[in-house]
């Protein structure tokens, strides 16, 4: 007996969301760190974050998979004042239109030591109605944090991201590749773990 393509779906979505996974699974050198920081400094509106933010948490790659059920995962580096201070992981998992594969990089800025602190506190969570769509040359428009902003991007290396603080906190996230039909942010949870002292 055959098994409905219905049947298979659950299946599916979870093999797309494994690929997705697969980029991201590896932790970053220092470096990719380095880049993706000089990347967001480049991207148009993000970059004036860098000198008002407490801090921020930058991702050099988060791959996310779905077909109806979507995960995200990626490793992470959080900053507070300039400095290091630890590590975070996201995980994401959503069920609802979406379909493709996507790779990108993703930056929290924190406003305040508030902000921070609640991001860093164990596991923060991002609640519903927080989104973010990653550009690419192919696109034309981009909704922010808030969901009321544009922009355009010519490409990752110079992508123009457009947004503010929501909730004391102001995410922007720069395409690597591949295609999303929907890039929303609720669900995705952080863990922290602070740097060992050397």
């Amino acid at each position: 007996m055959k098994p409905s393509v219905r049947a298979l779906l659950p299946a599916l979505a979870a093999l797309v969301a494994l690929v997705g996974f697969t980029a991201a699974s590896a932790p970053a050198r220092a470096d990719e760190y380095a880049d993706t920081v000089q990347l967001f400094k480049n991207a148009g509106q993000s970059g004036t974050f860098f000198d008002r933010a407490y801090g921020y948490a930058v991702f050099p790659t988060v791959g996310k998979g779905a077909l109806g059920i979507g995960g995200a995962h990626g490793k992470g580096r959080v900053y507070a004042k300039g400095q290091y201070v630890g590590d975070t992981t996201l995980t994401q998992l959503s069920i609802g239109f979406q379909a493709g594969g996507q790779a990108y990089s993703q930056i929290v800025f924190f406003e305040d030591e508030r902000a921070y602190r609640e991001f860093t506190s164990g596991e923060f969570g991002f609640g519903a109605g927080v989104s973010a769509v990653a550009i690419t040359a192919a696109a034309s428009a981009s909704a922010s944090t808030t969901g009321n902003s544009a922009g355009v991007s010519g490409g990752k290396k110079d992508a123009t991201t457009t947004g503010g603080y929501y909730k004391g906190m102001a995410v922007f996230t720069i395409a690597k590749g591949g295609l999303m039909y929907e890039a929303a942010l609720a669900g995705q949870k952080f863990s922290y773990q602070a740097k060992k002292a050397q």
